[in-house]
This record gives C-alpha cells, structure tokens and sequence, in this order.
C-alpha cells in the first residue's frame, strides 16, 4: 500500500465503483481502528479473507480514513472522532439509497437518524431498525472522474 496525500482532497478508490448493479445489499461489518494502524489492519483482513481491499477512500471533512476488505469496513480516526461514529452497528452497501429509504420509512418503528446526504463515495443515510440495530445505508456513484 502507498502513501497517499489526505490533506486536501478526498482520495477515493474502488474497484467496483458503482454499487447500482447490486442485486442485494453488501453488508459491512466495521472495525475501529486509530491513526497509523490502518495499513497493518488492511493487510490483517487482506490475510486472513485471502483477498485484497476494494475500496480505500478518505473523508477528510469527517477526519476519517476507511478500507473495505471483504465485509470489513476498516475506519481509521482519532478515538474523539471515532466516538459518534461508534453507535452504529454496520453499513449495508446498496444498489438505491432512496429505495431503501422508502421501504424503511413505510416500516413501522423505524428511525430515520440522519436523512440522506452526500459522502465522498455518493449518498447515505442512518437509520434505526425496530430492534434498535443501527445501520448506515450507503449507495456508491462514480464521479466523472471515476471515483
């Protein structure tokens, strides 16, 4: 793995860059790690999964650097701005955010925490399910770029 620059802007990179092909949701587990152990946790799931990650990004807005390898979404920050993130319990990669928003608001006893907006990968949002699990849905759109 290389160095990259995160002082400026989001680095994002993905294999598989476009998530509206899913024909269901790719569930990840998170792992909280701090600053300087993001390569070595990489490498660690890289192992023991016997596959490479698929995604690297940061988020620099949010102070976050994150890996995806297999269902492992690796999360590197401080522990004072890992805190808020801490509370939820995964993240489900989907094919239409605003179709999982619909189908979630129409349950009843769900929450919507935090209502859809951009993240560097393309549109999310939180929400509460009736047994309290606690879920980050994200939908990932390339740029023109790519990314």
């Amino acid at each position: 793995m290389t160095d990259i620059d995160t002082t400026t802007e989001p680095v994002v990179i993905r294999r598989h860059n476009d998530s509206s092909h899913l024909t269901e949701p790719r569930p990840l587990i998170r792992v909280y790690t701090p600053p300087g152990t993001l390569d070595s946790v990489t490498a660690f799931y890289e192992r023991l999964l016997g596959t490479e990650r698929d995604m690297y990004f940061t988020y620099p807005a949010r102070e976050l650097t994150l890996a995806v390898v297999g269902s492992f979404l690796l999360v590197e920050a401080a522990e004072e701005v890992l805190e808020p993130f801490r509370a939820t319990d995964g993240t489900l990669l989907v094919d239409s955010a605003e179709a999982y928003l619909t189908r979630l608001t129409a349950e009843e006893g769900t929450e919507i925490l935090v209502p859809p907006h951009r993240v560097p990968t393309g549109t999310g949002f939180t929400a509460r399910h009736p047994d309290g699990t606690v879920i980050e849905y994200v939908e990932h759109r390339p740029t023109p770029s790519g990314r």
